[in-house]
């Protein structure tokens, strides 16, 4: 785990090592609420790292400081591009990176995915609809690399649609994702390895980067 530090405060990241050298990289973030041992990121992060993934679960400063009260947008996108930055210097250095996480983190990785050069971004249950009725469609349109939707059919928050660049992967199971693990470790699996910038870096050899010890801990 490295702790590191942001414009609010120091936020953490699980790292999660392949075996073998990595292909590529993901790094996911966690929902307004929940933490990086959510059933779906942990799921996600089993598939990425047998597809040759190095994985980076990341706690927002306020989940590490022991709030569950989610800070503005700008707030956690300025600390998420900061842990961006810091990983590609050091542990994800050399890496093409895909962004991510599970609703609100999956709003967080579309609306910086250009500012940390995000090769694909990966959304599970992406929170369509805000309470308060206002769409979110325009986070999901601002993407200009590929994205996948990963959504249960009968989500609160709305499924998204198909679109040009971007796949909805619709799946047994409400706004938790966890009914239909299998389908959800299909749905990633088969993503990740179509995703053609991974393709392009797992034939080439992986610059020197510094070790990343392996996780003897439950993720969170």
């Amino acid at each position: 785990m490295l702790e590191i530090e942001t414009p609010h405060g120091p936020a953490r990241a699980h790292l999660h090592a392949p075996a073998g050298e990595p292909r590529g990289a993901l790094v996911l973030g966690h929902g307004a609420g929940g933490g990086v041992a959510a059933p779906d990121l942990v799921a996600t992060t089993e598939v990425a790292t047998a597809r040759g993934l190095t994985v980076a679960l990341i706690e927002q400063p306020y989940r590490v400081a022991g709030r569950r009260s989610t800070p503005a947008a700008h707030l956690l996108d300025e600390a998420w591009i900061a842990v961006l930055e810091e990983l590609r210097a050091r542990p994800l250095a050399g890496l093409a990176v895909v962004t991510g996480g599970r609703s609100s983190g999956a709003r967080v990785a579309c609306r910086t995915a250009a500012a940390v050069g995000a090769v694909g971004v990966l959304c599970l249950a992406f929170p369509l609809v805000a309470p308060s009725g206002k769409s979110r469609q325009e986070e999901l349109d601002s993407v200009i690399v590929p994205v996948l939707v990963v959504q249960g059919e009968n989500d609160r928050f709305g499924v998204p649609k198909r679109a040009k660049g971007r796949t909805v992967s619709v799946i047994r199971g409400d706004h938790a994702l966890k009914s239909d693990r299998d389908g959800l470790r299909s749905a990633v699996d088969n993503w990740l390895a179509a995703l053609q910038p991974l393709q392009s870096t797992s034939s080439r050899r992986a610059r020197p980067r510094t070790p990343i010890p392996p996780s003897k801990d439950t993720p969170g």
